[in-house]
């Protein structure tokens, strides 16, 4: 079924997992490095500029946003990591929220790793697709920014990245700008593909 993508709210704000929505809808998680544009994503999804709050300051979402989109699913914006100002300590707390939610049983539909497709994936990036590869959740990498480079350097990053972390098909990296929308009609048939095999299986 088609999805409504203006039709978002904010439902939620957790810090702890049982602050979650306990509406059981399926969840498409955002994750990534702290700047690497998950609010930004959010806000060229669904059409509207200020659903999402974009910071200038990277590692300011601290907390689990849920976004009920069109009363099909939620929009899961996770803690950002990296970020060299944020504190170590907020850092583990971040992280381990983030463990926490990941490992807590939620009704997660597809996890989209983000990354900025001009600085490639970082340590933890790399450690966050191990985990996705074993976790047996559905996933996606989504090349960020891609407005900064031109379209043939933006694919060529993409046949970089996908070689460098082994990845056989590198068709499977979706390239992305959240300021001129590319990938963005490409990334919305990815999500309502994900909740059709989710129902299905449910």
């Amino acid at each position: 079924m088609p999805i409504h993508f203006p039709n978002i709210t904010l439902s939620a704000v957790a810090v702890r997992t049982d602050q979650c929505p306990r509406k059981q809808l399926p969840e498409i998680v955002m994750s990534g490095r702290s700047n690497v544009g998950k609010s930004s994503l959010i806000n060229a999804l669904s059409g509207r500029r200020q659903i999402a709050r974009v910071s200038n300051t990277p590692g300011k979402t601290r907390q689990i946003l849920f976004f009920e989109l069109d009363q099909a699913c939620y929009l899961v914006d996770l803690p950002g990591y990296g970020h060299a100002a944020v504190a170590r300590e907020a850092q583990g707390s971040f992280a381990r929220l983030t463990d926490e939610y990941l490992n807590s049983g939620r009704p997660i539909a597809l996890i989209l790793l983000l990354l900025d497709i001009r600085v490639g994936p970082t340590v933890q990036d790399v450690q966050m697709l191990r985990w996705l590869e074993s976790s047996g959740h559905p996933w996606r990498m989504v090349l960020m920014k891609s407005d900064k480079l031109s379209r043939s350097a933006a694919l060529q990053r993409r046949r970089e990245i996908a070689r460098s972390l082994d990845l056989a098909d590198q068709e499977e990296l979706l390239v992305c700008s959240a300021r001129n929308k590319d990938g963005i009609e490409a990334l919305r048939a990815v999500i309502e593909a994900a909740l059709a095999a989710d129902k299905a299986v449910r």
